[in-house]
């Protein structure tokens, strides 16, 4: 059943969709096309799906003559099965359609097919004869002309669209006229007097090419005969004949009667009348005369404003052996009729005018006229709208538009002006003509920037010359009046302090570009010298008398990594427990000597020593890591892989020998990164010397002698000691997470917050060094109680720190940001991807539990064995997770 419904539901939803659509298919093919050429696709133009074409028997209705198109039965297309010929099928028609009806079956229906033939230059020019006979008379006068029949073409359009040209000869030339229905009418001319005795017959070639690519050509052979003298010719009585006509006379009308005679006898008395050319030319179509009456007839209308006077040469040629012809004139004189509207043309305008111009400023001079003449010819002018603009009659035909009100640029930039013209015929006829004003502008208004206040970023060491941004200030004013410069205004607020103490001003930094507004750095920026450079842009116009505009501009410079790490001396907090000696100082220095004392059976975990190391760098630049470089492998010692704190990997043998030489290296994570070099010496002593030299080191640092020797009773003492302080620490462990619980539940957020997402403050002095500038960082309280600038700020608002997915998200050169925009900041997680997630809250757990601890015992020794171990495992992970992303040696 549902195989039966479905063709049933195609041919309704067919007959609904031909219904709408009217059921015509039009096609278009050339002419000459080929058999087998695919005219369309009518099986789907008609809705057929594919195979239906076959099986509901679609073909063609023949309609009585030769059918050139058919149906391919097996795909449903309509193509070409014989010649195609325009001109067979439709002549001079244009366009060439032919409807087609179409059959298709089961069940019946009938649908209607246009098919169009285009034509193709497939005919040449054809001239009714191969060849024109002429007699003329040896005595006829130089300049007698002769009509030669045309060549037709079949074809249409361009390719009909003939031309002519003759053989060269000296006695006849071609001369081609072309009348008002495109037709051309040919005219032999004679040049040069005939002689028969000298040449009896000319035979000339008379070519004919059409408009087609490739143009096609015709030919038509003239043979010219001269023939002996007719003595007498045809004699007009009068030599001029002049008429008077209204421009508004009808077809058919008599225009004059002429009148000739021939004294000869016989067939060279009768003669005929013919219109042999006319001035201006191409009017012969205008006149008809009567070639036995010699009546002159109006066969189109007149116009006297296109032609006044009309000029007819008018022939009368006898019938003799060698006919002879006689000549005279008529003229036409055309009399005007009320026919034209008046014309108005603008023969000056002073535009634009500028907004002040004074009441009464002439704008445009006006012309005024009509072609019909007299009354008719009379024309009043007003203009319209009446403001602000008038119109002053100067003299006749002329008139001056003037300013009657003052001018508002801002409010009009241009008036459309009309003015209308009436004559005084009747009825009257009338005439607009609109005229545009523009308004030009004086220097009212000042240049203005997009912002108030630009803010810019800057990397640090950029190249001199580099581009750091492209202000921008618009003046809606024009020409110079709008034209804008742009300089760096000295007598605005701007410059910066200079490391010696003396005030620069800002244009020793940067300058900006006077006609585009390109802002450039003069010289390399040192972010440790500048880090906030504020000065003002002035922008002034070109107009008379200048106007000027304002916008602050806030050059924030961007850290790099151009200051390598620098060991602290020992002085400044000391090395750590049992360390002492002696480290570079200045930011420049790479390498230092420090060395400490272990005790023999020390366990594992014991701190040793601490690294200390500061960077000139600032945020990313100046988070240090700790590396041991020598020895590698399975060491006794380790070093924090941020703390810098030099422990026992393992309990201390004797094998270990006496003295142990560490060298370790301190990088930072800048894009490249830069190290510095430590080589520490370990004394390996017993557990009361090696409790002596702490408490010497402890002494010297804190100039008393007693206060030594206390320190070293303390490192003596005994194991039960030790105990307690382990659970005091246990106990101040437990304290201090229930204080952070309550502060971070109940106390205001603290941070630095840019954007929608809260900012996190993490304290490094056990996790690592991050350490920004002293200029720009908090001193935080690490566990031994120096003071180091080591805060971290992670903000999730921000672009990740340098690296190679990071450099890909930095706008090149810097874009201007918003001035509330922190200069540095680098989100959470940016340092997870960057250091591996478990990493980083093991360094995070790790700078709590040290921290607490050292609170609660008031010094860096306490040690847990199950913390050291955890300790170590982290150290361990952390370790071979910088090695697998850093993949950096030390510097040598």
């Amino acid at each position: 059943m549902c195989v039966w419904w479905g063709p049933v539901v195609r041919v309704l939803v067919l007959q609904a969709a031909w219904a709408v659509g009217g059921g015509q298919v039009r096609y278009s093919v050339p002419e000459e096309a080929k058999a087998g050429t695919v005219v369309g696709r009518l099986a789907q133009d008609l809705g057929l799906e594919a195979g239906e074409a076959e099986a509901r028997r679609l073909r063609l209705v023949s309609q009585g003559r030769r059918a050139s198109v058919e149906v391919s039965g097996a795909s449903g297309a309509l193509v070409v099965s014989s010649r195609l010929d325009r001109e067979e099928l439709c002549g001079k028609s244009a366009p060439c359609a032919l409807r087609l009806e179409v059959l298709v079956e089961r069940p019946l229906r009938v649908f209607r097919v246009e098919l169009e033939v285009t034509d193709i230059n497939d005919n040449a020019p054809l001239f009714p004869a191969a060849r024109k006979n002429l007699s003329l008379s040896e005595n006829i006068p130089p300049g007698s002309r002769f009509p030669l029949e045309g060549a037709s073409d079949a074809d249409i359009g361009a390719n009909a669209q003939l031309s002519y040209a003759i053989s060269p000869t000296e006695h006849f030339t071609l001369d081609v006229k072309s009348s008002d229905d495109n037709r051309k009418s040919l005219f032999l001319v004679l040049a040069k007097s005939l002689d028969r005795e000298t040449l009896p017959v000319h035979r000339l070639v008379l070519t004919a090419s059409d408009g087609g690519r490739p143009s096609l050509t015709g030919t038509m052979e003239l043979v010219i005969s001269v023939l002996d003298v007719n003595d007498n010719a045809p004699q007009f009585n009068q030599s001029v004949y002049k008429v008077q006509l209204p421009e508004s006379a009808v077809e058919r009308t008599l225009v004059v009667r002429l009148n000739a005679t021939d004294p000869d006898e016989g067939l060279n008395k009768e003669f005929s009348y013919s219109i042999v050319s006319s001035v201006p030319a191409g009017n012969t179509d205008l006149f008809r005369i009567d070639p036995k009456t010699g009546e002159i007839r109006l066969t189109g209308a007149l116009d006297f404003e296109d032609v006044r006077l009309h000029e007819l040469q008018i022939e009368a040629r006898d019938k003799g052996w060698a006919p002879l012809s006689g000549h005279c004139k008529v003229v036409v004189e055309v009399l005007d009729v009320n026919d034209n509207a008046p014309e108005v043309w603008v023969t000056s305008l002073s535009v634009p005018v500028p907004e002040d111009a004074a009441v009464g400023t002439v704008v445009a001079l006006l012309s005024v006229s009509d072609r019909d003449s007299g009354a008719n010819g009379r024309v009043r002018c007003a203009v319209w709208p009446a403001a602000p603009f008038g119109l002053v009659s100067t003299f006749a035909g002329s008139y001056s538009l003037v300013l009657r009100e003052a001018l508002d640029r801002e409010r009009v930039s241009e008036y459309e002006v009309e003015v209308r013209a009436e004559d005084g015929g009747s009825p009257s006829l009338r005439a607009r003509r609109g005229v545009r004003v523009p308004v030009s502008d004086v220097n009212d208004n000042a240049p203005a920037f997009a912002q108030a206040v630009y803010t810019v970023l800057a990397r640090e060491n950029n190249a001199a010359g580099a581009e750091l941004a492209r202000l921008l200030a618009r003046d809606p004013d024009e020409a110079d009046n709008g034209r804008v410069r742009y300089s760096v205004w000295e007598g605005g607020v701007g410059g910066v302090a200079s490391a010696g103490g003396g005030w620069r001003p800002a244009s020793s930094y940067v300058s900006v570009d006077a006609e585009s507004g390109r802002l450039w750095a003069l010289q390399p920026l040192d972010y440790e010298e500048v880090q906030v450079l504020q000065f003002e842009v002035r922008a002034v116009d070109a107009g008379e008398p200048p106007l000027c505009g304002n916008a602050t501009v806030q050059l924030f410079v961007v850290d790099e990594n151009d200051n390598a790490p620098a060991l602290l001396p020992a002085g400044s907090g000391g090395p750590g427990p049992g360390a002492s000696g002696d480290a570079a100082s200045g930011p420049g220095s790479v390498s230092g000597a420090l060395w400490a004392w272990a005790a023999w059976g020390a366990p594992a975990g014991q701190v040793v020593a601490k690294i200390r190391a500061v960077d000139a760098d600032s945020g990313y630049n100046a988070w240090l890591r700790y590396e041991l470089w020598e020895p590698r492998g399975k060491g006794p010692f380790r070093v924090g892989l941020y703390s810098g704190e030099v422990s026992t990997a393992r309990a201390l043998e004797e094998a270990d020998g006496p003295r142990q030489r560490l060298v370790i290296v301190v990088r930072d994570h800048g894009e490249p990164a830069r190290s510095a070099t430590a080589t520490l010496s370990v004394s390996l002593v017993e557990g009361a010397e090696a409790a002596l030299a702490a408490a010497g080191s402890s002494s010297s640092k804190a100039g008393t002698g007693a206060e030594g020797g206390a320190s070293a009773a303390g490192a003596a003492a005994t194991t039960n000691v030790w105990l307690v302080v382990a659970i005091c620490a246990v106990s101040s462990l437990f304290l201090l997470a229930v204080v952070l619980y309550g502060a971070s539940r109940w106390a205001p957020r603290a941070g630095v917050l840019s954007g929608p997402g809260p900012a996190t403050l993490v304290c490094a002095s056990e996790v690592g060094s991050w350490s920004y500038s002293q200029r720009q960082s908090r001193s935080v309280c690490v566990a031994d109680g120096a003071g180091k600038s080591d805060l971290m700020v992670f903000s999730p608002n921000f672009p990740p720190p340098p690296g190679p997915a990071a450099k890909e998200m930095q706008p090149e050169p810097p874009a201007l940001l918003d001035t509330k925009s922190m200069r540095e900041h680098y989100t959470v997680s940016s340092i997870l991807n960057a250091f591996g997630e478990s990493d980083v809250r093991a360094a995070v757990a790790e700078s709590q539990v040290s921290t607490a601890a050292a609170e609660a015992t008031g010094s860096c020794e306490w040690r847990k064995e199950k913390d050291g171990k955890s300790r170590e495992m982290g150290e361990k992970n952390r370790s071979r997770q910088s090695e697998r992303e850093e993949g950096l040696k030390p510097e040598e």
